[in-house]
């Protein structure tokens, strides 16, 4: 692997600085990072950085005029990774000419809508876009080579657009007001999170064959379905539901956590059988705040149970 010059990574985290007249900036720049400084504008000398690969501008004051330049200096076009999180953003910037884009965020801003995504380079891996005030998954039709989505804390009420991301990993979709799922064919996500929405189904996960992690709490669901197919499931997390019973987890024989609090499960009644399926591998569990939970001899049903459990809620072993 060839070595980094020393000059090629400037790190000015932290540094109070209001502008970088003060600044030395190489010309032999491949890592310039910016995060947390009282920055405002765009220093004219970047526009030479010609080897620049990664930009951090994360947790200044940038706003829309600010960022015009990044689609103007044909010499940072080769950026890579750019970072633009916590500014004050109300649209995309314009940064069709990067043309090596692997990873873009522009989470913690005020973009009301995806307008001008489908200019952003489709070779993009990584996309980050919570907390702003996205109201619609739009233009993002040319992702297929994203494999990270992060679209949390936003107004999202449908999920759409994601059809051609086959080779989607990660999506993160908490606290948004989405109420149904459909991802078929979306069969490489390992990770899912749609925490805090409005769901009152577990349907539309069946063919997400390699999904490892499902993140469900703060929803409205009545009903465990739907997980049959997905054999691979090693964290579950279902909490803070309207569950009354547990179901349809005996195909999970991998399962490891499993996340049941703040529901109506009124008894644990046949629990060995339940839970047969993950039997050997559940190490967490957590139940507490649920009608069973009051049951004097609770802990001593659920040891029976599972004989690898290492938790009981907040209860270590």
């Amino acid at each position: 692997m060839a070595c980094v010059e020393e000059d090629a990574v400037l790190d000015l985290t932290s540094s109070q600085l209001h502008d970088l007249s003060d600044v030395n900036l190489p010309p032999g720049l491949v890592e310039l990072d910016l995060t947390a400084n009282r920055l405002s504008f765009l220093d004219q000398r970047m526009q030479h950085l010609s080897r620049l690969k990664k930009l951090s501008l994360r947790q200044n004051l940038l706003a829309d005029d600010a960022v015009q330049a990044l689609g103007e200096w044909p010499s940072l076009f080769g950026l890579q990774e750019l970072v633009l999180r916590d500014n004050k953003l109300t649209r995309l910037p314009p940064v069709g000419g990067l043309s090596e884009l692997v990873v873009f965020d522009v989470s913690f801003n005020e973009l009301t809508s995806l307008d001008g995504m489908n200019k952003v380079c489709s070779k993009l891996r990584e996309l980050y876009l919570s907390k702003n005030e996205i109201v619609k998954m739009e233009q993002l039709e040319h992702m297929q080579e994203l494999r990270l989505l992060e679209l949390g804390s936003n107004r999202i009420r449908v999920l759409e657009g994601i059809e051609n991301m086959k080779r989607l990993e990660e999506l993160w979709l908490g606290r948004n007001r989405i109420r149904t799922v459909n991802l078929c064919g979306l069969t490489s996500i390992v990770k899912l999170s749609l925490q805090n929405n409005r769901l009152t189904s577990m349907l539309g996960f069946e063919e997400c064959l390699a999904l490892e992690e499902l993140y469900l709490s703060h929803n409205g669901i009545s009903k465990m379905e739907g997980l049959a197919t997905l054999v691979n499931l090693r964290v579950l997390d279902v909490s803070s539901n309207r569950l009354t019973s547990i179901a349809d987890v005996e195909n999970l024989e991998k399962l490891e956590d499993l996340w049941l609090n703040d529901n109506n499960i009124p008894s644990l009644d046949g629990i060995e059988t339940i839970l047969s399926g993950p039997r050997q591998s559940l190490s967490t569990i957590y139940l507490e705040r649920n009608p069973c939970a009051s049951d004097s001899s609770y802990v001593n049903k659920l040891i029976a149970a599972l004989p690898k459990l290492g938790q009981i809620d907040s209860r270590v072993l």
